[in-house]
């Protein structure tokens, strides 16, 4: 849906009655990399090229859980064109590594624990002859039982040295004992979902005279990266350097470290540069995908509806690693609840490791889970008290001030009632015509098999919530430099963007805070100070924190000469449209003219406040803030096929503050619409382990046609006084609440339960 489209019913993000600035906070200012990118020299890893390039290729495990008997390279080394072969033992120490926990290996060494586990990688003078030596290694494996049922991984063998439970969290708040008038009961599965990037991952290694090794992908925590690599090659940090490439999009995916470990490997035992590009298939078989969830539900309310208690157990399939399944599971259980106030909760949460393909951070881990399930149960709970859905929420719904049940009170705002109420009065769309014209409207198109008169209409609401930055204790901090010449500024900052306008947003802030309208943002690299991994919206409110107060700086170097010589405090002076003037018009001056062909430059970091983890009872301040949104979804349901069309999805947001409206629109669409793919198509499947078609025709990701038509409603700009502009989150939240609420629109069309996602056909089709 286009911009426009989504604006038509949100007067607050861009109107043609509202005067917009033309650069600074508030404007919808383009992305620098536009014109890059549409011209095809956008400068993406697959992309570079080095003198002398070599190519990898990765041998993958076949199996889910085997243990490795032997393994023969001797074919692969002497094939002509081959330099080098790495396997585990190559790597110092034990190679395993791990951004929370240090369990992964670089190569499988003696079991393998999971579909497509990296046993060997080669480098050779060209891509297929890589491919042929990978394949032409020997590994003699004993197929082992593998463990794919999260249930059975509590009795089952030891998968890990770790053991199988990654993490147990038993949440206590309440009296157990207390019961509701009314009890429902539910029990929920969500499916795996694939980030899906739209470039698989690429990366270009090259050794460095000091012994060293510059490696250049499209990492978005580059630091952490350059950490786990040193670690894993026996080198200092400081002789491994991450130099982040073009990134084409990220939610979470570029996080894993399967490519680039085996890359840098090789480059350092060749002396050559090695480049690797992963086929899309090969991307499915090494990255992290969204947890696998099975939850168990019980609501307890009094006659009215009012939630008295909610019981849950919440069972997260890690796969073979802990990767980020701590983190996740903490945000389920602290969120299983959603936004309702919930005077007495129970909720017991597990991540477990199995031998099914790893689980990591993807965009909303944790609370998009949750939220399907406890919608599901308000949807249950409504129809067993014949109350209005919309009503039900409004009566439960949590405010400032409110507790969560970790005993966290809600300082931020919470305006969750608004943002519910701004959905459901918002008008529903028309219905399709019965004509020809109108067929294409209908579930599967003008050529699907279905019948116009099978076809029903359902709406559905969901809350749901998500936490900024990074929580229970995490170490928030960025760092930032803005120098100015010229006047040109630039920043200088290792805050990745990958595609939610951190870049934009520097150039921004300094056009604001010094009124120079050519801003620049240095390319990423770790001679930088760090500034931390691109999720939960750290980079525009740590990162954009630290532009801020780095210009702010350089502002009162610029000002404080002036002000001294007409004896005035800099307060007094105002810096707009590239002019400096008193507040009583004495002074009236450009900023370059104050300059004075000097250089000016400060440094500034940005750190919030501290987090505490969650206790042995699941209670503590485990998160800096909040992000909050409501949909009301509507759909077609073809109640023959079980084909469903998402018509139209209504948004009502908090955004805290509008930085960038047309960025924000974007944002919030492309949120909802990865939420549209969990709900109905995005799942990849597994068989005993083995991933079933790991390709873009067996995964069915949703397309332009797929799309619904997205309105932004209202976007309530209540500013969160603790973050640096007031603004909040955008993308995650819309992902998390969406597949909920087209869930919801389906049970309202077909009066199934619709407890699975994606929802299959059958889920929907109503028996005659």
């Amino acid at each position: 849906m286009s911009s426009d489209a989504a604006t038509e019913a949100t007067p607050a993000v861009d109107s043609p009655e509202q005067e917009l600035p033309a650069h600074g906070l508030g404007a919808s200012l383009p992305p620098a990399d536009t014109r890059a990118k549409t011209e095809g020299t956008f400068p993406y890893a697959s992309d570079l090229w080095a003198e002398g390039l070599l190519w990898a290729a990765i041998l993958r495990s076949p199996h889910p859980h085997a243990r490795i008997i032997s393994i023969d390279t001797t074919a692969a080394s002497s094939m002509a064109g081959v330099h080098a072969v790495v396997t585990h033992a190559d790597i110092p120490g034990d190679g395993s590594h791990g951004r929370r926990i240090a369990d992964r290996p670089v190569f499988a060494s003696e079991v393998v624990r999971h579909h497509g586990e990296a046993i060997a990688a080669v480098a050779a003078d060209h891509p297929d002859t890589a491919r042929l030596a990978a394949a032409a290694i020997i590994v003699d494996y004993e197929v082992l039982e593998p463990v794919t049922d999260p249930e059975k991984a509590f009795a089952a063998e030891s998968l890990h040295p770790d053991g199988n439970l990654i993490r147990h969290i038993p949440l206590r708040f309440g009296d157990p004992d207390i019961t509701g008038d009314v009890i429902v009961e539910g029990l929920y599965r969500i499916g795996r979902q694939d980030p899906a990037p739209i470039g698989a991952e690429a990366g270009l290694a090259v050794p460095r005279p000091d012994g060293g090794v510059e490696i250049y992908t499209a990492s978005t925590d580059p630091h952490t990266d350059r950490d786990l690599a040193a670690a894993c090659f026996g080198l200092d940090p400081d002789r491994v350097k991450v130099v982040v490439t073009g990134v084409p999009g990220a939610t979470g995916d570029r996080e894993d470290s399967s490519f680039q470990l085996p890359l840098g490997l090789l480059a350092l035992k060749t002396g050559c540069p090695v480049k690797l590009a992963a086929t899309r298939e090969e991307s499915f078989l090494g990255h992290a995908h969204r947890h696998p969830t099975l939850l168990r539900y019980r609501h307890h309310a009094d006659s009215e509806g009012r939630l008295v208690k909610v019981e849950a157990q919440i069972l997260l399939d890690a796969g073979a690693y802990a990767d980020a399944s701590s983190e996740s599971l903490a945000a389920a259980v602290a969120f299983a609840c959603g936004p309702y106030v919930v005077p007495h909760a129970f909720i017991e949460g597990w991540a477990v490791r199995t031998n099914n393909p790893p689980s990591g951070h993807v965009r909303g881990e944790g609370a998009l889970q949750v939220c399907a399930a406890y919608e599901g149960q308000m949807d249950k709970l409504a129809a067993k008290l014949s109350v209005d859905p919309a009503e039900l929420r409004l009566r439960n719904a949590i405010a400032t001030g409110d507790l969560l049940p970790t005993g966290q009170t809600i300082t931020c705002p919470a305006p969750v009632a608004e943002l519910l109420r701004s959905v459901r009065e918002f008008p529903l769309p028309a219905l399709p015509k019965d004509s020809p014209e109108g067929d294409w409207l209908l579930p599967g198109g003008p050529e699907g098999a279905g019948e116009p008169g099978a076809v029903r209409r359902g709406v559905g609401y969901a809350l749901g919530m998500v936490h900024m930055l990074g929580a229970e204790g995490a170490d928030e901090v960025s760092t930032a430099t803005v120098k100015v010449h010229d006047g040109v500024a630039t920043v200088i900052c290792a805050a990745v963007e990958t595609g939610q306008g951190f870049s934009t947003l520097a150039r921004q802030i300094v056009q604001d805070t010094l009124g120079i309208e050519e801003v620049h943002v240095a390319s990423v690299d770790t001679d930088q100070p760090p500034a931390g991994p691109a999720t939960h919206g750290r980079h525009t409110w740590v990162s954009g924190g630290a532009v801020e107060r780095a210009a702010k700086m350089v502002r009162t170097q610029l000002l404080q000469p002036l002000a001294h010589k007409f004896g005035m405090s800099t307060e007094l002076l105002q810096i707009a449209d590239g002019k400096i003037t008193s507040y009583d018009g004495v002074l009236s001056t450009t900023v370059t003219e104050a300059m004075d062909g000097k250089e000016l430059w400060a440094t500034a970091q940005c750190r919030p406040h501290p987090t505490e983890p969650l206790d042995e009872s699941g209670q503590g301040d485990a998160f800096v803030g909040l992000a909050f949104c409501a949909i009301r979804a509507v759909v077609d349901v073809d109640i023959e096929l079980g084909s469903v069309r998402v018509v139209e999805m209504a948004v009502a947001q908090d955004v805290g503050r509008v930085l960038n409206p047309r960025l924000l629109v974007s944002r919030i669409e492309a949120g909802v619409t990865q939420g549209v793919g969990a709900a109905l198509t995005e799942n990849l499947r597994s068989t005993r382990g083995v991933i079933r078609h790991p390709d873009l025709t067996g995964y069915a990701l949703p397309t332009a046609l797929d799309a619904p038509d997205i309105r932004i409603v209202k976007l309530v700009e209540e500013r969160d006084v603790v973050a640096p502009f007031g603004a909040k989150a955008a993308s995650a939240v819309p992902v998390v609440t969406s597949p909920a609420a087209v869930a919801a629109a389906v049970r309202a069309a077909t009066g199934r339960p619709v407890s699975r996602l994606p929802i299959r056909p059958q889920a929907a089709v109503v028996n005659a």
